[in-house]
């Protein structure tokens, strides 16, 4: 069984950064925000200003997160094989993110794997760490050029 305030405090956070709420990612967010994204760089990423920049800017495009190839399309978002570890005020959620976006040529999901760590901090959650990785067989060796 999964923790119900773990899980709605998660689907509280994605969701601000789905919809470009910012309000709601700072305050569900740690300012020392420490995380990976495989995808934009191989080196970790701090604070908050690396998705403050990303949120504005596709806000002023008119787009969610998943959006970016049909700004008008319908966005879902699914955590599948979702597991969740909670110590008293720590908790680490591990899962398969699938993003399925609605797009003219038809529906396009793209899946990585993601882990989230969050500490309740005066009574609120906050996600402190994160850590996405391929959804796929990476080669453990970088290919030579």
């Amino acid at each position: 069984m999964h923790d119900p305030e773990i899980l709605a405090f998660l689907q509280q956070h994605l969701l601000s950064i789905q919809h470009n709420d910012l309000e709601t990612y700072h305050a569900t967010t740690a300012k020392d925000l420490t995380l990976y994204e495989w995808w934009v760089t191989p080196q970790r990423i701090d604070g908050l200003p690396f998705h403050d920049f990303m949120m504005e800017a596709n806000a002023r495009r008119g787009t969610v997160f998943g959006s970016e190839n049909d700004p008008g399309g319908e966005v879902r978002l699914d955590l599948s094989n979702l597991h969740v570890q909670r110590y008293g005020d720590t908790a680490i959620a591990s899962y398969t993110m699938l993003v399925s976006a609605e797009t003219p040529a038809g529906v396009r999901v793209a899946a990585h794997n993601e882990s989230r760590v969050m500490v309740k901090r005066d009574g609120a959650w906050q996600v402190v760490h994160v850590h996405k990785s391929p959804a796929w067989q990476a080669p453990h060796v970088p290919p030579t050029s």
